[in-house]
């Protein structure tokens, strides 16, 4: 079923064409996710689609009612009702109090409860914990009508997508599939441009090489020989003129032949990037950060009780959990240099923070990052421009930058400054997709101690060689990998579930003694314990089978 169409719709922002497209469709089927570089006009367009934003040219035609969910708004209605209260794990009532995944939560349940047979999303996965991520996604997978969702969560993509469309240069791109479908059929497509740039290459310096030949040829026709008499003279140059004739004609058509030749433009391939780190700056102990004995409470709430770690040297260290659990209360504690925790000495530490204080807005991005960068300028433009910081762009002051922008010039401003230890808070809240793949592989080359929260999975997979935890407000650091952190988390609770099971079939079976005992007590029974022990043991059940 058509649920949304749109035809040579137009969008300026200034003198600037920000969208131009010739038409897209929405079924009833179609779960879209919406990709493109920072700035693109990836909120512009489902503005536009949604009909919350008129194009300045072509039309839109909404023939279903529809949901909006944005991190930015606030949600349409402020009440929800208590089952989808109680399935989101949030209040009924909208409160500005909330937490930002509570508040993202809040407007999930609220899109979902209007029966609407389209949800158009922007960045609902941004300040959400993985938890509430993966809730979600459960939810989003039950839905039954179309999602047209922008998202920089690839697994998030993958999950719930069935076409990706790309913007770029203002132009709209359907692929079929999911993110990684997206991924390979772009792959495909790069290696396609690169072999018929290579072959529309090969074929014109052949013709060039053909046209070089010719003109050698046409200096070589020789005039008469001074003995011919007049009349073998006159025939000789008559000869001359033709074959001179013959070849500057073939030669006009090989000319002809390049100027008709399709032009295929040279793919541009990305530079590699390494951050070639002094030895000298290099940190020599076993241990890079320690603590002991932390203890912390918020309005008497308990968020770590004599809690320890150790983050040891050259280690990745992806800091997860709940929205709420202390993950930006232990990193501010680092950075504050709280008195239970001890950090190496010599210890140089590069900070990001979302609050992005290290910019000045009045300065172009290039005057920000050279400010502090120990790095030449040549390196400094080929790590901007591969954060999509191209040419003249350099040169655009912090002030008109996007949220997105900004957040990646923070983070290159950071990077290239003289650090040892990386300590970062969410970096890739905002950040597109190809930055995201840039910021992953400088940090997976680079060999000094990283710390970081993140919330994005494949980020965290990519990066992350040990992961740590908060716990019932203490610090757990696992070493390995996401996958085999989730593999032991996965064999515990499967363990859990068998205690559990086991526990269930004891008690079931005391129950059924004790309802045969009620309905038949001998002498010696003691009717008023046995039930009291009944009610006991059957609130017992009840709560253990609410975790299975």
């Amino acid at each position: 079923m058509l649920l949304m169409e749109c035809s040579n719709v137009k969008k300026y922002f200034g003198n600037r064409l920000i969208l131009d497209i010739e038409n897209l469709k929405v079924y009833s089927e179609d779960r879209i996710g919406i990709v493109g570089v920072n700035g693109v006009g990836k909120t512009t367009l489902i503005n536009i689609l949604s009909k919350r934003l008129e194009p300045d040219e072509g039309w839109v035609k909404l023939y279903e009612k529809y949901s909006y969910i944005s991190q930015l708004e606030k949600p349409e209605n402020k009440s929800i009702s208590n089952e989808m209260a109680s399935k989101f794990g949030v209040a009924n009532i909208w409160n500005e109090n909330m937490s930002g995944g509570e508040k993202t939560r809040f407007k999930l349940a609220d899109g979902l409860s209007r029966n609407s047979l389209l949800i158009f999303a922007d960045e609902p996965t941004s300040n959400v914990d993985i938890e509430g991520i993966e809730l979600m996604e459960k939810k989003f997978g039950e839905y039954k009508g179309a999602l047209v969702l922008i998202s920089h969560d690839r697994n998030f993509l993958d999950k719930l997508c069935n076409k990706i469309l790309e913007i770029e240069y203002g132009k709209i791109k359907i692929y079929k599939g999911n993110y990684s479908d997206y991924v390979i059929q772009k792959r495909q497509e790069m290696d396609r441009a690169q072999f018929e740039y290579e072959e529309y290459m090969k074929e014109k310096r052949r013709l060039q090489a053909v046209i070089t030949d010719t003109k050698e040829k046409v200096k070589s026709v020789k005039s008469a020989p001074k003995r011919m008499g007049n009349s073998e003279a006159r025939l000789h140059k008559m000869g001359d003129q033709r074959s001179k004739a013959n070849l500057e004609r073939a030669m006009k058509n090989v000319e002809k032949r390049i100027e008709h030749l399709e032009i295929k433009e040279k793919p541009k391939k990305q530079e590699h990037i390494k951050l070639d780190i002094a030895d000298s700056n290099k940190l020599y102990s076993k241990i890079i950060i320690e603590g002991r004995n932390i203890n912390k409470i918020f309005d008497k709430k308990i968020i770590f009780n004599n809690a320890e770690f150790n983050v040891y040297n050259n280690s990745k260290i992806a800091l997860i959990g709940s929205n709420g659990c202390g993950k930006s209360t232990l990193i501010k504690m680092i950075m504050n240099n709280d008195d239970s925790i001890r950090i190496a000495q010599g210890a140089k530490i590069g900070y990001f923070s979302q609050d992005m204080s290290i910019l000045q807005e009045n300065l172009t991005i290039i005057e920000n990052v050279m400010e502090s960068s120990i790095y030449n300028e040549t390196f400094v433009r080929i790590l901007l421009a591969r954060l999509l910081f191209k040419e003249e762009d350099i040169y655009k002051k912090i002030s008109v930058l996007s949220g997105g922008e900004r957040v990646k010039v923070s983070f290159a401003k950071m990077l290239l400054q003289d650090i040892n230890l990386l300590i970062l808070d969410e970096p890739t809240n905002y950040m597109d997709i190809n930055s995201l793949e840039v910021v992953e592989k400088l940090l997976r080359e680079y060999d000094r101690t990283l710390l970081f929260v993140s919330h994005d999975r494949r980020f965290v997979e990519s990066v992350a060689d040990n992961i740590m935890t908060i716990e019932n407000h203490k610090i757990k650091i696992f070493k390995g990998n996401y996958q085999e952190y989730l593999s032991s988390k996965s064999m515990c609770l499967d363990k859990d579930k068998d205690d559990i099971e086991k526990q269930i079939f004891i008690l079931q079976n005391r129950l059924s003694e004790i309802i045969g005992r009620l309905s038949m007590p001998s002498k010696k029974d003691d009717i008023v314990a046995l039930d009291k022990e009944y009610y006991e043991v059957l609130d017992k059940l009840k709560k253990l089978k609410l975790k299975i």
